[in-house]
């Protein structure tokens, strides 16, 4: 008796699929803050830990892991970097030496109020496409989709 082809996998739109939209409309942000900003050179998630380490100045690297949703041993690179081009330092807390305090440098205040023209301009293109009455609708929905969703993470963030 001849085998039987293996079953036909039924077709699935991808464009109605949540986590594809949400994968491409990560790819546009991403394309669209570098754009906007590149003459700093940062990247969006080296943007978040200099506003995060601005807006908490001393945090620790643990408490800016979990602010920004990014996990720590990522973030470690991202810090060595940071640090190499002189935007941030790194000190040992008074109260445990172990726990490392962050700190912007004048260079990194320096280039974080430079890149905050163009990361603004870059939010705005994003919502550009959206009526201006449902950007905050929309908004609003994102952060009620995150917040729900955010033990699913493998870096849960709380910022």
């Amino acid at each position: 008796m001849p085998a039987l082809p293996p079953p036909r996998t039924p077709p699935v739109a991808l464009a109605a699929l949540p986590g594809y939209q949400v994968r491409r409309l990560h790819q546009i942000a991403v394309a669209t803050f570098l754009q906007e900003t590149a003459p700093t050179g940062l990247t969006p998630v080296q943007y978040a830990v200099l506003q995060c380490v601005a807006n908490t100045p001393g945090l620790d690297q643990r408490r800016l892991a979990a602010a920004i949703g990014q996990d720590t041993s990522t973030l470690g690179g991202v810090l060595d970097r940071l640090e190499a081009r002189g935007l941030l330092k790194r000190q040992a807390a008074i109260e445990d030496r172990r726990v490392r305090r962050l700190a912007l440098t004048g260079a990194g205040e320096a280039l974080l109020a430079r890149a905050l023209p163009g990361m603004l301009r870059a939010q705005s293109r994003m919502l550009q496409p959206l009526p201006a009455p449902e950007r905050a609708e929309f908004m609003r929905l994102l952060q009620t989709l995150v917040d729900a969703n955010n033990d699913l993470s493998r870096a849960p963030g709380g910022g």
